[in-house]
C-alpha cells in the first residue's frame, strides 16, 4: 500500500508543467488529489489517470490571487475528501521585461500569482493541519529565487520571497508538527521556460521536479524543514 494512501493533497497551478506532473505523481502514489488552476481549458491531470483512479481526484478552477476563491477551494476540498495533509504551492506566472519597461500592473500580477498566492493558500489551509498537528507544505520556488536573472526582476523578487516565506513558516510551524520546504527548479521543459527564457535549453522534465516533491511529501524526515532543495539538472 502506498505511503500516501488516504492522504489528501492540494496542488495549485495544476493545469500544466510542474503542477500537473506533481498532481499526477501524488495521485499515482495513492493520494486523493485536488488540483486547481485559473485555467480550466487545458484539460485535467485527472484525464491522465487510469479510469479506476479518477474518482479520488478533482480538478477545480481557482485563482490563488483571490482569497474568496481560495476559501472556496478549501471548502470544496474538505467537503469531498477532508482536510488537506499535503499542500503544494506551485501556481505562478512569469514576465520578461527590463525594469524600465515593466508596468506596475505586470509587477503586481507576478508577485500576486507567485508570492501572495502562496501566502493566501497556506493561510487558508493551515487551520486543518494545525488542528491535527501534522502536515507537509511544499512551495515551488525557482533557481530565480536563488540568484538574479536579467529581464526577470519581478519573477526573481517573487521567488526570493517564496524562499523567505518558506523559511519563516518552517520556524513558525515547527512546534505544530507541520513541515515546510521549498523546491527550486532550474530549467524545466515547460511552457513557462519558453516565456521567461526564450531559446533556453531545458535540463529536466516536469516529472523530475515532481519526484522531488513526492520525496518531500512522503519519505523525507520531518527534521527536514525550512530547506530549499535545488534541482538544477
Amino acid at each position: 500500500m502506498s505511503g500516501l494512501a488516504g492522504r489528501v493533497a492540494v496542488v495549485t497551478g495544476a493545469s500544466r508543467g510542474i503542477g500537473r506532473a506533481t498532481a499526477l505523481v501524488l495521485a499515482k502514489a495513492g493520494a486523493r488529489v485536488v488540483g486547481c488552476s485559473r485555467h480550466t481549458d487545458r484539460g485535467s491531470f485527472v484525464d491522465d489517470l487510469p479510469p479506476q483512479d479518477r474518482g479520488t481526484c478533482m480538478f477545480l478552477r481557482c485563482d490563488v490571487r483571490a482569497s474568496t476563491e481560495v476559501e472556496q477551494l478549501r471548502t470544496r476540498t474538505e467537503a469531498a475528501f477532508g482536510a488537506a495533509d499535503i499542500l503544494v504551492n506551485n501556481a505562478g506566472v512569469v514576465a520578461r521585461a527590463s525594469v524600465v519597461a515593466l508596468s506596475e500592473d505586470t509587477w503586481n500580477d507576478v508577485l500576486a500569482s507567485n508570492l501572495t498566492g502562496t501566502f493566501l493558500v497556506t493561510r487558508t489551509f493551515l487551520p486543518g493541519m494545525k488542528a491535527r498537528r501534522s502536515g507537509r507544505i511544499i512551495n515551488v520556488s525557482s533557481i530565480a529565487g536563488r540568484g538574479g536573472t536579467a529581464m526577470l526582476s519581478a519573477y526573481c523578487a517573487a521567488k526570493h520571497g517564496v524562499v523567505g516565506l518558506t523559511r519563516s513558516l518552517a520556524e513558525e510551524l515547527r512546534d505544530d508538527g507541520i513541515v515546510v520546504n521549498a523546491v527550486c527548479p532550474g530549467s524545466v521543459d515547460t511552457e513557462m521556460l519558453g516565456q521567461g527564457m526564450p531559446g533556453a535549453t531545458p535540463k529536466m522534465t516536469a516529472n523530475d521536479v515532481a519526484q522531488v516533491v513526492l520525496f518531500l511529501a512522503t519519505t523525507a524526515p520531518s527534521a527536514l524543514t525550512g530547506a530549499c532543495i535545488d534541482v538544477f539538472g
